[in-house]
């Protein structure tokens, strides 16, 4: 037997059945059609987003990370309780500019001359990644005769310790490395372009406090420093993101109240320069992926010398990351649970896979469940972020999962 990450609270049962938003799988099941169907519980998102609002520093913005999860319907919904959307592709970009919102950032190497077209005449800012980009969108706005609005991404000398994904340190190709900044943001403001400040993600997914908390400081006193040396203050720093979520065994929910008021600190000791500088954060698994569940259908049991298997009708065409091959090294088991039989002591060890014709194609590794038979639901937590958007859908020509929102206010 292998452990699991633990199921995260908001989920509820009735009669045996797993709820989600107060409807049972069943139901939701029969609603939405056939399996595979991820299912996100907004009423979860919505106080996720209020209880960080609460921990963090009141002068500060907070923004949705759109990559995390872009379906248009749940963006919609997210748009009006956050200060701003981050997107990292011209479709993202429609998607916010669907919105409303009046603040769109993008970021993101290697935009194309198209994205840069599109993101200058809807006048969203631009996070530029190095002077070529710089050189491009000048040419482009030219051309449109437009008044760009810029920032600049930094490549910090430092990174966020303890993160699932490095973002910053050494050589990367994200954002412009710090000791050429301050020459850009001259160049930039000589060029007559509206500069809004700095954009500086160090890391994400981490679960560690002390070390966000270390990150942000370091952050701003980053900015003060880049905009000493650029002779201007930036209006606006983007610090990032990094807050992380419990997925695998042994792992601590981030205790973000201890973010907010070291964040608190850090802003309240910033330098002269940066007095008026205006800060947000950009998050997105910590908002959305605890809400979400991929909902997936055993359709054959089998024994393999002495091995249960539940083989599903999904996998990791929909859910990459539960799989274990989305950017982890050793693979480690995601929360699951058969949701027909939610209230079910667990007895045996069975592996859940997929349908796919690859031996990667593994949900659950030796996990311990209710005995579960054809036709009972197996429910994959932690699939609010980086699952429908971020899996091969089309691998092996599988139809794509269903999507499906609940809790949605009256």
């Amino acid at each position: 037997m292998k452990p699991m990450g633990p199921i995260p609270e908001g989920f509820g049962c009735t009669d045996g059945v797993m709820t989600i938003g107060g409807k049972r799988v069943d139901e939701l099941v029969s609603a939405a059609g056939p399996t595979p169907i991820f299912v996100y519980d907004f009423q979860l998102i919505k106080s996720r987003i209020s209880q960080l609002k609460a921990a963090m520093p009141p002068q500060l913005a907070v923004h949705f990370a759109i990559k995390a999860n872009p379906l248009p319907a749940l963006v919609n919904m997210i748009a009006p309780l956050v200060d701003g959307l981050d997107v990292a592709s011209g479709g993202e970009l429609g998607v916010a500019l669907a919105t409303g919102t009046k603040h769109i950032s993008f970021a993101g190497p290697g935009k194309t001359a198209a994205e840069l077209t599109a993101a200058l005449e809807a006048g969203v800012i631009l996070n530029l990644e190095s002077e070529g980009e710089l050189r491009r969108a000048l040419a482009i706005a030219e051309k449109l005769g437009k008044q760009p609005k810029f920032a600049v991404r930094v490549n910090p000398d430092f990174d966020l310790k303890g993160s699932g994904m490095r973002m910053g340190g050494g050589a990367k190709p994200f954002g412009v490395d710090a000791a050429r900044v301050p020459a850009m943001v001259r160049d930039i403001i000589a060029s007559g372009a509206d500069w809004r400040g700095f954009h500086i993600f160090a890391g994400s997914q981490a679960l560690d406090a002390d070390a966000i908390a270390e990150t942000q400081r370091q952050t701003i006193a980053l900015a003060a420093q880049l905009s000493d040396e650029a002779g201007a203050a930036a209006p606006f720093v983007n610090l990032g993101g990094g807050y992380g979520v419990p997925y695998f065994p042994n792992d601590v929910a981030l205790d973000v109240e201890k973010v907010g008021q070291e964040l608190a600190k850090s802003l309240d000791q910033r330098a002269d320069i940066i007095e008026k500088t205006k800060f947000a954060i950009e998050l997105g698994r910590y908002l959305v992926a605890e809400a979400g569940v991929y909902l997936t259908r055993v359709v054959d049991r089998k024994e393999s010398h002495g091995e249960v298997f539940l083989v599903t009708d999904g996998g990791m065409h929909h859910q990459l990351a539960a799989s274990g091959n989305f950017g982890t090294v050793v693979r480690r088991n995601y929360p699951i649970a058969v949701a027909s039989k939610f209230d079910t002591p667990p007895s045996e060890v069975a592996s859940v896979v997929g349908c796919l014709c690859t031996p990667l194609d593994r949900l659950g590794d030796q996990v311990l469940l209710p005995p579960a038979a054809e036709d009972d639901v197996i429910a994959v937590f932690m699939a609010g972020a980086y699952g429908a958007s971020a899996s091969p859908s089309a691998f092996l020509g599988h139809p794509a999962a269903h999507e499906m929102i609940v809790g949605i206010d009256d």
